[in-house]
């Protein structure tokens, strides 16, 4: 890893594997700002009103990934992450470390490593305070503006086979089923990004562990866990997508947990960046196209 400018900010941590890249921001932050090819454009958004600023009270979105706590509370979730970070380095991990937020006495850090064309990236929340905390690790993956999310529907089980529900799907009060953004197939639900201005969300138990977002000719895979014993945040969701105008995001979301003072929640998850990709319309022969490159993808 080394130090470099970027965005506006002077000190960024880059790591490198090959032609594939990763940017860090450690004058705010964690934030992962960038992911993409060398010279070629981020896969993540970027929000050029922002990049460079540090300080202040203000919440600033930046744009990149982020690591947020569920359920999502106003005032508390979306606390400012405009102070430097702490960087080190443990066991082959980049780790970035947050200050400690005043009033909820938690602290975040991001635990990163690029190599074998996969970006692992590893959630942690610590509990500062005196006393147990309930919370879930909420990994928010903000894409850059014009591709189509998606993610995998439940296999199929005809009744004979199967009686009981297999999964939550999940609404929020602003979601339209009909808008033709979505796509509903019978092995993927698409979202398309569009400059739409009103926002679109929906939630999951994703238990085969994986999303996507496909831009032009790049797909980005995001992997992470599904534990079918553990009890989830927003009626059982490991993840969500979410969009607006200017972004979509890919979100997964780990068990709730109740952290004990002095200890932490971690949430892994596995990225890979894949150039050269065409996606099918077809929900069978996307579906086939993307189930093998998700095979191959391994969690920290």
């Amino acid at each position: 890893m080394d130090i470099v400018p970027y965005g506006g900010w002077q000190r960024c941590v880059r790591l490198r594997d090959g032609e594939l890249e990763l940017h860090a921001t450690l004058e705010v932050g964690p934030r992962v700002i960038r992911f993409g090819f060398a010279g070629e454009r981020n896969a993540l958004v970027e929000y050029p009103a922002q990049l460079g600023k540090t300080g202040g009270s203000e919440y600033r979105s930046y744009g990149g990934h982020r690591l947020w706590t569920a359920p999502e509370v106003r005032g508390r979730t979306n606390l400012p992450d405009n102070a430097p970070v702490e960087l080190r380095e443990d066991d082959g991990w980049c780790v970035l470390t947050a200050p400690v937020e005043a009033g909820t006495f938690l602290q975040r850090e991001l635990r990163l490593r690029l190599r074998d064309g996969t970006a692992q990236v590893e959630h942690r929340v610590y509990n500062r305070g005196l006393y147990a905390v309930e919370l879930a690790p909420w990994a928010i993956t903000v894409m850059a503006a014009g591709g189509v999310g998606l993610f995998p529907q439940e296999p199929f089980l005809a009744h004979a086979e199967r009686v009981l529900p297999v999964r939550p799907l999940v609404l929020w009060g602003y979601t339209d089923m009909a808008d033709p953004r979505w796509t509903w197939g019978r092995r993927l639900v698409r979202l398309r990004q569009t400059p739409a201005t009103s926002f679109q969300k929906v939630g999951a138990l994703v238990t085969a562990g994986w999303a996507g977002y496909h831009h032009t000719d790049q797909l980005f895979l995001k992997r992470f866990p599904c534990d079918p014993e553990a009890r989830y945040p927003d009626f059982g969701c490991n993840f969500e997508m979410f969009t607006r105008h200017d972004m979509l995001e890919i979100e997964s979301l780990g068990p709730t947990t109740a952290i004990a003072a002095g200890g932490f929640a971690a949430h892994p998850e596995a990225w890979r960046l894949i150039r050269g990709v065409a996606l099918p319309s077809a929900d069978d022969a996307a579906a086939d196209l993307i189930a093998p490159l998700t095979a191959g993808i391994r969690l920290p």
